[in-house]
């Protein structure tokens, strides 16, 4: 778990993992090409539309699971949603913005540490 992040990161619960996971996972393997992205909101609306409890956070926590552990093959996340890439080209544009993000958090983490140590030594 993160600090600060509690509900984001705690793993997922029995009720996430047993319920929400797999139908997750079956709507998302409908969504092939960028134009039948879905948001997160989307999702959690249609979740709790059909009676189930959801959250936008837990259920980023959800998808992070089905990504991590390559449940939805090719599953990547635009602005306009996630859907699975059609080709590897998409791939590898997703894979160089996941790249960028990488830099500019440890850019943020490194500063802030110099911070730190200009300021109690």
């Amino acid at each position: 778990m993160l600090n600060g992040f509690s509900e984001q990161t705690q793993p997922l619960t029995e009720y996430e993992n047993n319920v929400i996971l797999p139908v997750v996972i079956q709507g998302l393997m409908q969504k092939v090409g960028r134009s039948h992205a879905v948001t997160n909101s989307h999702i959690c609306l249609c979740l709790k539309h059909r009676g189930f409890k959801a959250t936008e956070p837990r259920i980023r926590k959800v998808i992070n699971h089905i990504r991590t552990n390559g449940l939805v093959i090719g599953l990547i996340a635009t602005s306009e949603g996630y859907y699975i890439a059609q080709s590897k080209y998409e791939i590898d544009e997703y894979l160089e913005s996941l790249r960028g993000r990488e830099q500019a958090i440890r850019a943020v983490r490194m500063s802030l540490e110099r911070q730190r140590d200009n300021m109690y030594g």
